[in-house]
C-alpha cells in the first residue's frame, strides 16, 4: 500500500508518553484545516513490556453529514424527472377513469331511473365532491364526459370544478340502458305491475329486449362499448374522466374483462379505470374503488341493490333521534 492511498496505513509505533496522541481518547479527531480528516485511535490490544499505548495511525476521508447545494439541487432535479415519467401516460393508449354518477332521491327509494332525467340529492352532491377531490389528486387529466342526462351532468360538473374547471363534453350514448315499461316503478313492485317487462329484464338472452321500448343488452353493449371507444381513440397518451351510469359501466367493465371475471355491485360515484389500445383491446386497471366514500361517511348505494343508501340511513338515524 502505497503513500497516496485513501486509507494510508502508516506506522505501528510507541508514541512518547508525553506526546499529545497518548492524551487522545478512542475515536478522537485531530484538528485539521483539509476536510480530510486525519484520525487517531489509541488502541491496547495486549498487554506489552513496551512502555505506553501502542497507537495506531491511520487517514480517513470523512465527508460532511449533510449534502451540499449543489448535489441537493441535482437530486431535486432527477426527482422531478422520475415523478414525470411516472405520470406520464404511453402514447399507445387512452386511460379512462369511469364514474358512477352520484346517489338521487330515485336510488334512495330503489326506483328504476332509466332514461329518465332525475337529479342528485344532497347525498349524491357530497358523493360527487368527494370523488371530484380525490381526482383532483391525480395527474393532469385533460377532459371530462359525460352522458346528458342530469344526474350523470351534475356529478362530471362537480368533479371538473374540482380537477380545476375542465371542460365537460356530453354524450347520449353514455346514458343508462332504457328499460321500457320499467321506468319509474319501484324495484319491488315490478314483477306484480309488469310482469312480462320485469321477465325480459332479468332474461340471460342478450338480444331479448324490454317491452316499451326498452333496449336489450345487445344494444346497449354495441352503444356504450363504441361510445368509450371513440373518446379512448381521441385521447391516446391522455387520461379523461367519463361520467356515467350503473348499467352501462356493468357493460364496460365485461367487455374489459375478457375472460369472464364476475363484476360485483357497481355503486354511485364509484371508479373504474380502463386502458384503452389502438387495436381496440381494453384492458381494466382497477375497479370499484370507494375510498372516497369511506373517508367521507358517505355510504353507496347500488342499481336496484340490497344496501340501504345513504338518503334512508340518514332518515332512520334522524327517526331514532325524535
Amino acid at each position: 500500500m502505497n503513500e497516496m492511498s485513501t486509507l494510508n496505513f502508516l506506522t505501528l509505533t510507541q508514541p512518547p508518553r508525553a506526546s499529545r496522541s497518548s492524551q487522545l481518547s478512542i475515536g478522537s479527531v485531530r484538528p485539521s484545516s483539509h476536510p480530510r480528516r486525519r484520525c487517531q485511535f489509541p488502541i491496547h490490544p495486549w498487554r506489552t513490556p513496551i512502555p505506553g499505548p501502542i497507537s495506531f495511525s491511520f487517514s480517513l476521508h470523512l465527508y460532511p453529514p449533510f449534502p451540499s447545494n449543489r448535489m441537493v439541487r441535482q437530486l431535486g432535479f432527477v426527482y422531478r424527472i422520475f415523478d414525470c415519467w411516472k405520470n406520464c401516460l404511453s402514447s399507445d393508449y387512452a386511460e379512462i377513469i369511469v364514474v358512477r354518477h352520484g346517489e338521487t332521491a330515485w336510488n334512495a327509494d330503489r326506483r328504476i331511473q332509466g332514461h329518465l332525467d332525475v337529479e342528485l340529492n344532497d347525498a349524491g352532491r357530497q358523493q360527487a365532491a368527494a370523488v371530484g377531490n380525490r381526482l383532483s389528486k391525480d395527474p393532469k387529466i385533460s377532459l371530462v364526459y359525460s352522458s346528458d342526462l342530469s344526474r350523470a351532468y351534475e356529478t362530471a360538473q362537480i368533479i371538473a370544478s374540482k380537477c380545476g374547471g375542465l371542460t365537460v363534453v356530453t354524450d347520449p350514448d353514455l346514458r343508462e340502458r332504457h328499460l321500457g315499461d320499467l321506468q319509474g316503478l319501484v324495484y319491488h313492485e315490478l314483477a306484480k305491475l309488469k310482469p312480462q317487462a320485469h321477465q325480459a329484464f332479468l332474461s340471460r338472452e342478450t338480444c331479448q329486449e324490454i317491452p316499451g321500448g326498452g333496449e336489450s343488452l345487445d344494444q346497449l353493449h354495441r352503444r356504450c362499448t363504441s361510445s368509450l371507444q371513440r373518446i379512448g381513440n381521441k385521447h391516446k397518451g391522455e387520461r379523461v374522466v367519463v361520467v356515467t351510469h350503473g348499467g352501462v359501466i356493468r357493460t364496460l367493465l365485461k367487455k374489459g374483462y375478457p375472460n369472464g371475471k364476475s363484476i360485483g355491485k357497481v355503486a354511485n360515484t364509484s371508479i373504474h379505470i380502463f386502458h384503452l389500445y389502438d387495436d381496440e383491446k381494453w384492458a381494466v386497471k382497477s375497479s370499484g374503488d370507494v375510498s372516497h366514500l369511506n373517508q367521507t361517511d358517505f355510504l353507496q348505494s347500488n342499481f336496484g341493490g340490497d344496501e340501504k343508501s345513504v338518503a334512508n340511513l340518514h332518515k332512520s338515524q334522524a327517526e331514532c333521534k325524535l
